[in-house]
């Protein structure tokens, strides 16, 4: 078996079932994250990898990020998502980019858990 090369972080294998839900900053009514990987977590210092479940009428205030591009992967559920301004549903298997400087919200609209991945990069706006 060849030898991994140092780089100060250890390969991980985590469960989500093994993480808190958390009520993030200008999240709202039901807007819950699992942090799993990025510096909160201690594991991977150059992404910020999370899943969201947002309750029926859950949201994310609008706001913009500086310096960070986002990926909003939908799994479950249903919602609108907005972009400067323009609203669109958004439903599973819906794959969302959002480039720095774009104001962007998230709502669940739908009757279920809207459930979806956030990629964003780099993990620290600035």
């Amino acid at each position: 078996m060849a030898k991994r090369p140092k780089s100060g972080a250890d390969a991980k294998i985590l469960n989500i079932a093994e993480v808190d839900w958390q009520l993030m900053p200008d999240h709202f009514d039901g807007a819950y994250s699992k942090l799993l990987f990025g510096p909160e977590t201690k594991h991977g210092s150059l992404i910020d990898y999370r899943i969201s479940s947002y309750q029926p009428k859950g949201y994310v205030a609008r706001h913009a990020h500086k310096v960070q591009e986002q990926i909003y992967h939908v799994l479950d559920g249903e919602g609108v998502m907005e972009l400067s301004g323009n609203r669109q549903v958004v439903r599973r298997h819906d794959v969302i980019f959002i480039p720095p400087g774009i104001e962007h919200s998230i709502m669940n609209t739908g009757l279920d858990d809207l459930v979806f991945l956030v990629i964003t990069v780099p993990p620290k706006d600035g």
